[in-house]
Protein backbone atom coordinates (compact mmCIF):
# COMPACT_ATOMS: atom_id res chain seq x y z
CA UNK A 1 0.00 0.00 0.00
CA UNK A 2 1.32 3.37 -0.91
CA UNK A 3 1.71 5.93 1.88
CA UNK A 4 0.60 9.41 0.01
CA UNK A 5 1.89 12.54 1.21
CA UNK A 6 1.07 16.15 0.59
CA UNK A 7 3.78 18.66 0.71
CA UNK A 8 2.19 22.05 1.55
CA UNK A 9 1.96 25.38 2.76
CA UNK A 10 -0.39 28.16 2.09
CA UNK A 11 2.71 30.39 2.32
CA UNK A 12 4.30 30.61 -0.84
CA UNK A 13 7.93 30.81 -1.79
CA UNK A 14 8.86 28.25 1.01
CA UNK A 15 10.64 25.36 -0.96
CA UNK A 16 7.53 23.10 -1.78
CA UNK A 17 8.81 22.30 -5.41
CA UNK A 18 11.94 21.79 -4.27
CA UNK A 19 11.39 19.30 -1.40
CA UNK A 20 8.90 17.33 -3.46
CA UNK A 21 11.22 16.75 -6.61
CA UNK A 22 14.34 16.17 -4.39
CA UNK A 23 12.55 14.36 -2.03
CA UNK A 24 10.91 12.27 -4.81
CA UNK A 25 14.97 11.61 -6.04
CA UNK A 26 15.98 10.46 -2.66
CA UNK A 27 13.53 8.14 -2.35
CA UNK A 28 14.19 6.80 -5.94
CA UNK A 29 17.76 6.28 -4.89
CA UNK A 30 17.01 4.50 -2.08
CA UNK A 31 15.02 2.12 -4.08
CA UNK A 32 11.50 3.25 -3.56
CA UNK A 33 9.02 3.25 -6.32
CA UNK A 34 7.31 6.75 -6.64
CA UNK A 35 4.85 8.62 -7.88
CA UNK A 36 4.98 12.20 -8.25
CA UNK A 37 2.02 14.24 -8.87
CA UNK A 38 2.10 18.11 -9.72
CA UNK A 39 -1.35 19.64 -8.45
CA UNK A 40 0.14 23.23 -9.59
CA UNK A 41 -0.79 25.04 -12.75
CA UNK A 42 2.19 26.51 -13.17
CA UNK A 43 4.16 22.95 -13.17
CA UNK A 44 7.09 23.36 -11.96
CA UNK A 45 7.78 20.22 -10.21
CA UNK A 46 6.73 18.63 -14.09
CA UNK A 47 9.85 21.05 -15.27
CA UNK A 48 12.01 20.07 -12.26
CA UNK A 49 12.29 16.45 -13.12
CA UNK A 50 12.86 17.14 -16.62
CA UNK A 51 9.58 16.84 -18.08
CA UNK A 52 8.72 19.41 -20.91
CA UNK A 53 4.95 20.29 -20.14
CA UNK A 54 3.99 21.43 -23.16
CA UNK A 55 4.85 18.89 -24.84
CA UNK A 56 3.19 16.38 -22.35
CA UNK A 57 0.06 14.52 -23.93
CA UNK A 58 -1.93 13.73 -20.67
CA UNK A 59 -1.52 15.24 -17.16
CA UNK A 60 -3.00 15.47 -14.01
CA UNK A 61 -6.33 17.41 -15.70
CA UNK A 62 -7.71 14.77 -17.58
CA UNK A 63 -6.87 12.34 -14.30
CA UNK A 64 -9.34 14.63 -12.77
CA UNK A 65 -11.51 14.99 -15.42
CA UNK A 66 -11.75 11.02 -15.87
CA UNK A 67 -10.82 11.44 -19.00
CA UNK A 68 -7.79 9.39 -18.66
CA UNK A 69 -6.33 6.74 -15.63
CA UNK A 70 -3.13 7.15 -13.65
CA UNK A 71 -1.35 4.64 -15.36
CA UNK A 72 -2.03 6.52 -18.80
CA UNK A 73 -0.62 9.98 -17.86
CA UNK A 74 1.86 9.09 -15.91
CA UNK A 75 5.50 9.23 -17.35
CA UNK A 76 8.64 8.29 -16.32
CA UNK A 77 11.65 10.95 -15.25
CA UNK A 78 14.79 8.75 -16.42
CA UNK A 79 16.92 10.97 -14.89
CA UNK A 80 15.13 10.90 -11.56
CA UNK A 81 14.34 7.35 -11.26
CA UNK A 82 10.42 8.15 -10.36
CA UNK A 83 7.21 8.57 -12.13
CA UNK A 84 5.32 12.04 -12.45
CA UNK A 85 1.57 12.86 -12.96
CA UNK A 86 2.47 16.22 -14.74
CA UNK A 87 0.64 19.60 -14.61
CA UNK A 88 0.07 22.59 -17.56
CA UNK A 89 -1.93 25.34 -17.79
CA UNK A 90 -4.60 23.40 -18.74
CA UNK A 91 -5.17 22.86 -14.85
CA UNK A 92 -5.81 26.06 -13.96
CA UNK A 93 -9.08 25.67 -15.63
CA UNK A 94 -9.86 22.57 -13.77
CA UNK A 95 -11.04 24.63 -10.93
CA UNK A 96 -13.70 26.21 -12.92
CA UNK A 97 -14.84 22.85 -13.98
CA UNK A 98 -14.63 20.97 -10.77
CA UNK A 99 -17.00 23.17 -9.55
CA UNK A 100 -19.84 21.66 -11.11
CA UNK A 101 -18.83 17.95 -10.87
CA UNK A 102 -19.98 15.48 -8.57
CA UNK A 103 -17.33 13.92 -5.98
CA UNK A 104 -15.45 17.59 -6.50
CA UNK A 105 -12.99 17.01 -3.90
CA UNK A 106 -12.15 13.27 -4.27
CA UNK A 107 -11.55 12.86 -7.72
CA UNK A 108 -7.59 12.16 -7.36
CA UNK A 109 -8.23 9.88 -4.31
CA UNK A 110 -10.11 7.72 -6.47
CA UNK A 111 -8.00 7.79 -9.31
CA UNK A 112 -4.97 6.87 -7.18
CA UNK A 113 -6.33 4.12 -5.55
CA UNK A 114 -6.21 2.45 -8.85
CA UNK A 115 -2.51 2.46 -8.93
CA UNK A 116 -2.33 1.75 -4.73
CA UNK A 117 -0.16 -1.45 -5.45
CA UNK A 118 2.41 -0.30 -7.84
CA UNK A 119 4.04 2.91 -5.66
CA UNK A 120 5.57 3.03 -2.52
CA UNK A 121 5.43 6.74 -1.82
CA UNK A 122 3.02 9.26 -3.92
CA UNK A 123 4.70 12.77 -3.56
CA UNK A 124 1.53 15.81 -3.84
CA UNK A 125 2.92 19.19 -4.77
CA UNK A 126 0.32 21.37 -3.89
CA UNK A 127 -0.21 24.91 -4.67
CA UNK A 128 0.07 28.10 -2.31
CA UNK A 129 -3.03 28.23 -1.81
CA UNK A 130 -6.47 26.48 -0.62
CA UNK A 131 -8.15 26.09 -4.23
CA UNK A 132 -10.11 22.70 -5.47
CA UNK A 133 -6.84 21.34 -6.42
CA UNK A 134 -5.42 21.40 -2.94
CA UNK A 135 -8.38 19.88 -1.16
CA UNK A 136 -7.94 16.87 -3.81
CA UNK A 137 -4.61 16.21 -2.59
CA UNK A 138 -5.53 16.65 1.05
CA UNK A 139 -8.16 14.30 0.55
CA UNK A 140 -5.93 11.83 -1.24
CA UNK A 141 -3.10 11.89 1.51
CA UNK A 142 -2.51 10.09 4.54
CA UNK A 143 -0.71 12.39 5.62
CA UNK A 144 1.19 16.22 5.32
CA UNK A 145 4.56 17.58 5.36
CA UNK A 146 5.26 20.91 5.92
CA UNK A 147 8.17 22.63 4.28
CA UNK A 148 9.09 25.76 6.53
CA UNK A 149 11.42 28.70 7.10
CA UNK A 150 12.77 29.10 10.42
CA UNK A 151 11.15 32.58 10.39
CA UNK A 152 8.54 34.42 12.09
CA UNK A 153 5.77 34.71 9.67
CA UNK A 154 6.39 31.36 8.92
CA UNK A 155 5.43 30.49 12.30
CA UNK A 156 1.98 32.28 11.33
CA UNK A 157 1.19 30.42 7.88
CA UNK A 158 1.79 27.08 10.32
CA UNK A 159 -1.13 28.10 12.14
CA UNK A 160 -3.85 28.98 9.49
CA UNK A 161 -2.37 25.02 7.77
CA UNK A 162 -3.09 23.13 11.19
CA UNK A 163 -6.62 24.47 10.92
CA UNK A 164 -7.21 24.14 7.46
CA UNK A 165 -6.30 20.36 8.17
CA UNK A 166 -8.56 20.07 11.48
CA UNK A 167 -11.09 20.60 8.93
CA UNK A 168 -10.25 18.68 6.53
CA UNK A 169 -9.34 15.65 8.71
CA UNK A 170 -12.88 16.66 10.75
CA UNK A 171 -15.36 16.34 7.14
CA UNK A 172 -13.40 15.18 4.42
CA UNK A 173 -10.91 12.40 5.07
CA UNK A 174 -9.98 10.87 8.77
CA UNK A 175 -6.90 9.60 7.81
CA UNK A 176 -5.44 12.91 7.21
CA UNK A 177 -2.57 13.99 9.64
CA UNK A 178 0.44 16.27 9.96
CA UNK A 179 3.32 13.51 9.36
CA UNK A 180 6.08 16.17 9.94
CA UNK A 181 7.41 19.62 9.70
CA UNK A 182 10.58 20.11 7.47
CA UNK A 183 12.54 23.06 8.55
CA UNK A 184 14.15 24.54 4.86
CA UNK A 185 16.71 26.78 3.77
CA UNK A 186 18.50 26.61 6.97
CA UNK A 187 21.43 29.02 7.98
CA UNK A 188 22.83 28.12 11.81
CA UNK A 189 24.50 31.55 11.69
CA UNK A 190 20.98 33.66 11.95
CA UNK A 191 20.20 33.89 15.74
CA UNK A 192 15.94 34.07 15.33
CA UNK A 193 16.36 30.95 12.86
CA UNK A 194 18.01 28.78 15.80
CA UNK A 195 15.42 30.32 18.15
CA UNK A 196 12.33 29.58 16.02
CA UNK A 197 13.81 26.08 15.54
CA UNK A 198 13.84 25.58 18.76
CA UNK A 199 10.42 26.73 19.34
CA UNK A 200 9.16 24.09 16.62
CA UNK A 201 10.46 21.39 18.29
CA UNK A 202 9.67 22.61 22.11
CA UNK A 203 5.73 22.44 20.68
CA UNK A 204 5.45 19.72 18.01
CA UNK A 205 8.15 17.60 19.65
CA UNK A 206 8.70 14.31 17.07
CA UNK A 207 6.18 16.20 14.27
CA UNK A 208 9.54 17.93 13.61
CA UNK A 209 11.81 16.17 11.20
CA UNK A 210 15.62 15.85 12.85
CA UNK A 211 16.87 16.21 8.94
CA UNK A 212 17.54 20.03 8.60
CA UNK A 213 17.49 21.33 4.85
CA UNK A 214 20.28 23.94 4.49
CA UNK A 215 20.63 27.14 2.40
CA UNK A 216 22.37 25.90 -1.30
CA UNK A 217 23.26 27.39 -3.98
CA UNK A 218 23.12 23.83 -5.98
CA UNK A 219 19.63 23.38 -5.03
CA UNK A 220 18.32 26.48 -6.39
CA UNK A 221 20.83 26.00 -9.75
CA UNK A 222 19.27 22.84 -10.28
CA UNK A 223 15.86 23.56 -11.67
CA UNK A 224 17.14 25.82 -14.33
CA UNK A 225 18.55 22.15 -15.42
CA UNK A 226 15.58 20.36 -15.36
CA UNK A 227 16.75 18.34 -12.62
CA UNK A 228 16.04 17.79 -8.97
CA UNK A 229 19.25 18.85 -6.91
CA UNK A 230 19.84 14.95 -5.69
CA UNK A 231 20.27 14.67 -9.59
CA UNK A 232 22.14 17.77 -10.34
CA UNK A 233 24.45 17.20 -7.94
CA UNK A 234 24.31 14.53 -5.69
CA UNK A 235 27.36 15.62 -3.42
CA UNK A 236 26.16 18.94 -2.93
CA UNK A 237 25.12 19.68 1.14
CA UNK A 238 21.66 20.19 0.38
CA UNK A 239 21.89 17.44 -2.06
CA UNK A 240 22.90 14.80 0.87
CA UNK A 241 20.43 16.51 3.43
CA UNK A 242 17.27 15.87 1.18
CA UNK A 243 18.96 12.10 0.76
CA UNK A 244 19.00 11.68 5.00
CA UNK A 245 15.53 13.17 5.02
CA UNK A 246 14.45 10.45 2.43
CA UNK A 247 16.16 7.89 4.59
CA UNK A 248 14.02 9.33 7.71
CA UNK A 249 10.89 9.20 6.04
CA UNK A 250 11.32 6.07 5.43
CA UNK A 251 12.12 4.86 8.73
CA UNK A 252 9.16 6.83 10.35
CA UNK A 253 6.81 4.56 7.41
CA UNK A 254 5.52 2.45 9.04
CA UNK A 255 4.20 4.54 11.80
CA UNK A 256 2.42 7.26 8.90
Amino acid sequence: MAKTLCIANQKGGVGKTTTTVNLAAGLAKLGQRVLLVDLDPQGNATMGSGIDKREVELSVYDVLLESATVKEAAVKADKCGYDVLSANRELAGAEVELVQLAHRDRRLRAALALVDADYDFVLIDCPPSLSMLTLNGLCSAHGVIVPMQCEYFALEGLTDLVNTIKQVHANLNKELKITGLLRVMFDPRITLQTQVSDQLKAHFGNKVFDTVIPRNVRLAEAPSYGLPGVVFDPSAKGSQAYVEFARELVRRAPTL
